[in-house]
């Protein structure tokens, strides 16, 4: 699971504090598995808060190399700052993925479903959401909303369930890749 296209989310002209070397560094989310990273970018090049970077494995016209992954514990405060913004449009823009998570999620174990790890998931919405979902698969946020009395409002309870991964609050994972510690 990498992800080819990143968001910058800050960029620290002259590093990090404890780098070995004082060198430009952007901390980055990745677009689709939400990866945490660290990007140093090419000579002279300046990364923009909300700029989208290519990171894959073809030819890298802004980055020179991925430094590592994060934990959130490694993002500076104007990191936290922008990652609910930019985790909000990254849902907006794949909303088709996020819908279909409520129309096909399975148990994780015989006494979990993978809908109760939603925040405001119970007993109660989950089987209203599974027999909403044998009618007919969802197509939007909108939709669960009115197929599923007294759901609070799907797009939040995704957005909090990603930023609940990236700070590491559940050992189960829905959407975000596994972040490892940095190798200092």
């Amino acid at each position: 699971m990498r992800d080819e296209w990143v968001i910058v989310i800050d960029f620290l002209p002259r590093g990090r504090v404890g780098m070995q070397r004082s060198e430009p560094i952007a901390q980055t989310i990745g677009e689709k598995y939400f990866s945490l990273l660290e990007v140093i970018p090419r000579e002279d090049m300046e990364l923009k808060v909300g700029e989208r970077v290519y990171i894959g494995e073809g030819k890298r016209d802004r980055v020179k190399y991925i430094h590592g992954r994060m934990n959130y514990s490694d993002l500076t405060v104007s990191s936290k700052q922008e990652l609910q913004n930019v985790v909000e449009k990254l849902v907006d823009a794949d909303q088709k993925r996020f819908v279909d998570f409520f129309s096909k999620a399975g148990p994780v174990t015989n006494r979990l479903h993978q809908l109760e790890l939603i925040p405001g998931v119970g007993k109660k919405h989950l089987w209203a959401i599974i027999e909403a979902r044998k009618e007919k698969p969802f197509e939007s946020f909108a939709e669960i909303s009115s197929r599923v009395k007294m759901l609070p409002d799907p797009r939040k309870m995704i957005i909090r369930r990603i930023l609940d991964e990236l700070e590491d609050k559940d050992k189960y994972k829905l959407f975000v890749a596994g972040n490892i510690p940095r190798q200092q």
